[in-house]
């Protein structure tokens, strides 16, 4: 069981892989005509949801995978705190993404919610790295 589990969880690492792209595909948003723009923040919002199903994998399998293990009370709250984080994170991120696809629908300007996306995809990546570095450095008792 712990062999499944433990493929299921790097499955979803790779599935939670949206976030470590995003920053670099939200910045080519400014260089996209309105149609393109749609297009690109429809997709973006899709490997989100893929991304936030991915992160609940992690969370379940992980937390299977943490029963299995001796690790420091700090080390199960920082990754859960940076888990939640990063869930909030990429459920705020798709407000602007919907405005975005919208307003390219219109013909109207979306400078604002592209800027949010760009800010609010580089701190979910640095949360990403910083997830991705506690689970090749867990903290044993």
């Amino acid at each position: 069981m712990y062999n499944v589990m433990l493929f299921l969880h790097v499955v979803g690492a790779v599935g939670m892989g949206i976030y470590a792209i995003l920053p670099f595909v939200a910045g080519k948003f400014k260089q996209l005509s309105g149609p393109a723009q749609e297009g690109l923040a429809r997709g973006l919002i899709l490997g989100g949801r893929f991304g936030q199903y991915a992160l609940i994998l992690q969370l379940l399998t992980g937390g299977y995978l943490i029963s299995k293990g001796e690790y420091t009370v700090a080390w199960m709250i920082t990754t859960v705190v940076i888990f939640v984080a990063i869930g909030a994170l990429s459920g705020i991120v798709q407000g602007p993404l919907k405005r975005i696809a919208a307003a390219a629908a219109n013909g109207e300007s979306a400078s604002a919610a592209i800027s949010k996306v760009q800010t609010l995809s580089v701190i979910i990546l640095v949360l990403f790295l910083g997830i991705i570095w506690l689970m090749q450095v867990p903290w044993y008792k």
